[in-house]
């Protein structure tokens, strides 16, 4: 397994494999006159990628960077997972992706659901329809747990703190934020689509110190999936979590509650917020960080209620 290995390309004459051109390889055209048997071509196709990708798994001979990305197993793996709660389940939309900039920028969107599946239809709908990978920034809790902490390093995510997050954004990758939090995430179903604080505003400091755009986002539908209407706090500090929550279906339903709702989402991109009129020593300045923050929320905030109008009924 190698770190931050950017082979260079080739030059010279094209190498066609034997196997590319043999009738019986997969992909390959049937002689004239002959019709490929239904469904082979493809199955030997998803036999021999599944069986490499297991080579490569065993041998080590795969790459991931300095934060533990493992983009081909993101890609193998993980995203298809969610693909399929993208495409089928919440039926996603998406809006204004054409104001996802190009090189480092700072992704800010609103968090909810109870459980918070938001970051992976975000990271869904950015990997398939903008070509971007976001690094999404999680708090210590995600990291603290064995393996939801390995699995969210090999999607590309890392831990919330100021030095990681620079060093992605100096890469020129795009950066994404909750800053709301479990705050955000575990609210009440009567709080609805209603931002929480978004803490100390450290996201701006980093944005400044960066020179990188912000990117407001709305992200309407996951509010409906998980509706929590108690949470049974003593249960919740006992296991070491922010939350236990209660919804309509868990834990009334046992594992059944478990399946999310199948509401119907929208995400939306907003204009980016260049700082350009502000230099880096303005991340030291409270009041600049605040004001800054304070702007950032009623974008988002006034995003979320267009959003909302927009989508309609949340299960049509």
């Amino acid at each position: 397994m190698t770190n931050d290995a950017h082979p260079g390309d080739d030059e010279g004459a094209q190498v066609i494999r034997l196997a590319a051109v043999r009738e019986d390889a997969p992909g390959a055209e049937p002689p004239p006159g002959e019709e490929r048997p239904p469904g082979r071509g493809q199955f030997e196709q998803t036999l021999a990628s599944g069986l490499a990708f297991l080579r490569r798994r065993l041998t080590g001979e795969y790459e991931v960077d300095e934060f533990g990305f493992d983009p081909e197993f993101n890609s193998t793996v993980l995203l298809p997972l969610a693909r399929a709660l993208y495409e089928h389940w919440f039926r996603v939309e998406l809006d204004g992706l054409d104001n996802i900039p190009e090189g480092g920028a700072l992704l800010v969107a609103n968090h909810s659901g109870t459980v918070p599946l938001d970051a992976l239809m975000l990271s869904v709908a950015l990997h398939d329809h903008a070509d971007r990978q976001v690094r999404l920034l999680g708090a210590d809790l995600v990291y603290q747990i064995p393996l939801l902490g390995h699995l969210s390093r090999k999607a590309g995510h890392t831990l919330a703190c100021q030095a990681d997050a620079a060093r992605l954004l100096g890469k020129g990758e795009l950066v994404g934020v909750f800053p709301e939090g479990f705050k955000g995430v575990g609210k009440p179903f009567s709080e609805r689509y209603k931002l929480q604080r978004f803490g100390r505003g450290g996201f701006v400091g980093t944005a400044l110190r960066a020179g990188v755009p912000i990117v407001p986002c709305a992200i309407v539908g996951a509010e409906e999936i998980y509706p929590k209407i108690a949470d049974l706090r003593p249960l919740a500090r006992l296991l070491g979590l922010p939350y236990f929550p209660v919804t309509p279906t868990f834990p009334l339903l046992g594992p059944a509650g478990l399946v999310p709702l199948p509401s119907k989402w929208v995400i939306r991109f907003g204009e980016p917020m260049t700082l350009d009129d502000y230099d880096a020593d303005a991340a030291d300045d409270p009041m600049t960080v605040f004001e800054i923050t304070d702007h950032v929320r009623e974008k988002v905030q006034h995003m979320l209620y267009e959003t909302l109008l927009r989508r309609g009924p949340a299960f049509l």
